[in-house]
């Protein structure tokens, strides 16, 4: 997306000027290759393949018969991870996280933009799940009563929570210096809020447990 389609004064990743008193505190997309592993699954689609490609080379009778099945079946593979990179790449290219100091903004959407705007009002928690390469999730827990269809949020949703859907800014790069960040917002919003936003500890990630976005 170029600023260059944005109506006058509206920035890159917001649906509008900003308002009086508001500010961009960070802007980012998710990483291809987090969005490769842990949105698309690459892993398991590589460890599927190789499966079957063994399993096709022990039935073989000799190692002609081995190659003539084999050789298919990784082309195959290969092709499979090369289409899950595309869409790895083109979801971050066409998606842009901002935090402010009011409120998250989540712009995503391949074929059809569709930008979600997360006031910090409507927020009840937000915690964040590091992993070992830097990158990390931050999931947003939305106040009771408030809700936003799984599928019009996919990929960019914590996975498995269908009935009480959580936000979460997918595959964040440098995902403690972006925590610190909306930690500082949110404490700021909660100093001035009757409702403050709760911090929520999440449960152990594969890479790397998770951890606080700040402390009350």
């Amino acid at each position: 997306m170029s600023g260059d389609f944005l109506p006058e004064g509206t920035l890159r990743g917001l649906p509008g000027p900003l308002p009086m008193g508001e500010r961009i505190l960070w802007q980012g997309a998710p990483t291809t290759a987090g969005l490769l592993v842990r949105v698309f699954h690459a892993r398991l689609v590589i460890a599927w393949f190789a499966v079957c490609a063994l399993a096709f080379g022990l039935a073989a009778g000799s190692p002609a018969a081995a190659l003539a099945k084999v050789g298919p079946t990784l082309l195959v593979g290969a092709g499979a991870v090369a289409l899950l990179w595309l869409l790895a790449w083109l979801t971050h290219r066409t998606t842009l996280y901002t935090v402010t100091n009011r409120r998250i903004v989540l712009q995503a959407g391949i074929a059809l933009p569709v930008t979600h705007n997360l006031p910090f009002a409507q927020l009840d928690s937000a915690a964040l799940r590091a992993f070992t390469d830097g990158s990390g999730d931050l999931p947003l827990q939305l106040r009771p009563g408030l809700r936003i269809a799984y599928l019009q949020l996919w990929p960019h949703a914590r996975p498995w929570r269908l009935t009480r859907t959580e936000p979460m800014l997918r595959s964040v790069p440098e995902a403690d210096a972006v925590a610190a960040i909306l930690a500082r917002a949110l404490e700021a919003h909660a100093a001035g809020a009757a409702l403050p936003v709760r911090v929520a500890r999440l449960p152990q990630a594969d890479e790397n447990p998770g951890r606080l976005v700040a402390a009350e």
